[in-house]
């Protein structure tokens, strides 16, 4: 039996982040035929698109420096973002509810009335939904709120942890949505963000180059894992190792372990990502448009040409299905272009070429539950020197910089 010091499962930001960090005697584990996870990605008759929109926006300037000078050869964009709200056909600038002003006199009056009232009311929340009410009232709520978000995470929102999005909710205070429609402020987390000319994969690139080649084993997935021996059984051999640290999706790592565990408390859902091509320009100032209607298939469209600056419509295109949802592509790629047409994206376009890809999963769902399995089984394994990291294998919704800083903390405790 092979002995590896510490056994890396998954090459993709998680993982690749976790082997430069640490160093010494690592092997990674890929069952892919190639690195990168979700951020993959594809080169198809002169378009360039990722497995999703894969966006880098960073709050480290020493993360986001020590990748750039890993990619010198690339041309790095940094874009102040310009994304909007497709509400019954017209454009409101995101978020909504710091925009209500920008919708007919009707509906904003609906909307200020339902907002002063929630926010002078107390009353119990126990979930994403509840929140929703509580603190934006009904009006934006239905408007907005909740049939995006019911679209996003294809499952009922009141089965969510109200801090199921942590710090990515753009939460607005009922002063900050009033001034905002005199002194407009629509910053965010991702106010900008950074894109490289070759895609997402370039950054997955600068980490790797970090990582010794040889030490990446690809197509050989982990079967199970024995913690008590502290040895992995793979597609391929068995590893006797000091510790393994694992970014694949929690409730499948745990499985794999054979420990005792509620696998009820995981629930997810899948994204089914459509890259298209089209052979002309289509809208020119808009870097990603948000749906809410539940009339169309999709719950956002973006934009790689107006990134990019190219004379061709490069779209991708996002539907969230439940877990258990059969995907039929060809009737899902016709759904989408006529929903297309019907938004108005696409007119007399011809479209050139396409990919698609589907995500499973996607967005874990987040709630009480899973999150105090999680805690108490990540304690547990940690006892064994099995640690789980990531935005899957925490069960969370976080950042790729999120990823990478996690990863270090992670190899600078290991390392004493």
């Amino acid at each position: 039996m092979e002995h590896v010091e510490t056994l890396i499962i998954g090459a993709g930001i998680s993982g690749l982040a976790a082997a430069a960090a640490i160093g010494g005697d690592y092997r990674i584990l890929e069952a892919d035929s190639e690195i990168g996870g979700y951020c993959k990605t594809v080169r198809r008759d002169g378009f360039v698109w990722d497995y999703s929109g894969h966006f880098f926006h960073f709050k480290q300037p020493d993360i986001e420096r020590h990748l750039r000078e890993r990619m010198r050869d690339q041309r790095v964009l940094r874009v102040s973002k310009r994304s909007f709200i497709d509400y019954r056909g017209a454009r409101i600038d995101f978020p909504f509810q710091k925009n209500i002003h920008q919708l007919p006199k009707d509906e904003l009056i609906e909307c200020l009335h339902d907002l002063y009232f929630a926010t002078r009311e107390t009353r119990p929340i126990g979930n994403f939904k509840d929140m929703l009410y509580a603190r934006f009232g009904r009006g934006i709520s239905e408007k907005f709120l909740i049939p995006y978000n019911e679209k996003l995470y294809a499952c009922d929102l009141a089965t969510l942890d109200e801090n199921a999005m942590g710090r990515f909710f753009p939460h607005a205070s009922l002063t900050e949505i009033i001034r905002n429609m005199r002194e407009p402020d629509n910053s965010s987390y991702n106010q900008t963000f950074t894109y490289p000319e070759g895609g997402a994969i370039e950054y997955v690139h600068a980490l790797a180059s970090d990582v010794d080649p040889a030490r990446i084993h690809l197509q050989e997935a982990l079967v199970s894992l024995d913690v008590e021996r502290r040895v992995a059984r793979t597609s391929r051999r068995e590893l006797q190792y000091e510790r393994l640290i694992s970014s694949e999706p929690f409730s499948r790592f745990i499985a794999r372990t054979g420990l005792d565990h509620d696998a009820s408390v995981f629930s997810w859902n899948k994204v089914l990502v459509f890259n298209l091509g089209f052979d002309r320009k289509g809208p020119d100032d808009v870097h990603w448009m948000y749906y809410p209607s539940r009339e169309l298939s999709f719950y956002r469209v973006g934009f790689y040409d107006n990134i990019f600056g190219t004379d061709r419509m490069s779209l991708y295109v996002e539907l969230g299905l439940s877990a258990n949802a059969r995907v039929d592509v060809d009737v899902q790629r016709q759904r989408v272009l006529a929903d297309l047409r019907k938004a108005g994206v696409v007119t007399d376009h011809a479209l050139v070429a396409d990919h698609c890809v589907l995500m499973d999963p996607a967005y874990v769902h987040i709630t009480e539950r899973s999150n105090a399995e999680v805690a108490r089984l990540k304690a547990r394994l940690a006892h064994s020197g099995v640690y789980s990291i990531g935005r899957y294998g925490s069960w969370t919704y976080c950042s790729i910089e999120d990823n990478i800083l996690e990863a270090r903390a992670l190899a600078a405790a290991l390392r004493g």
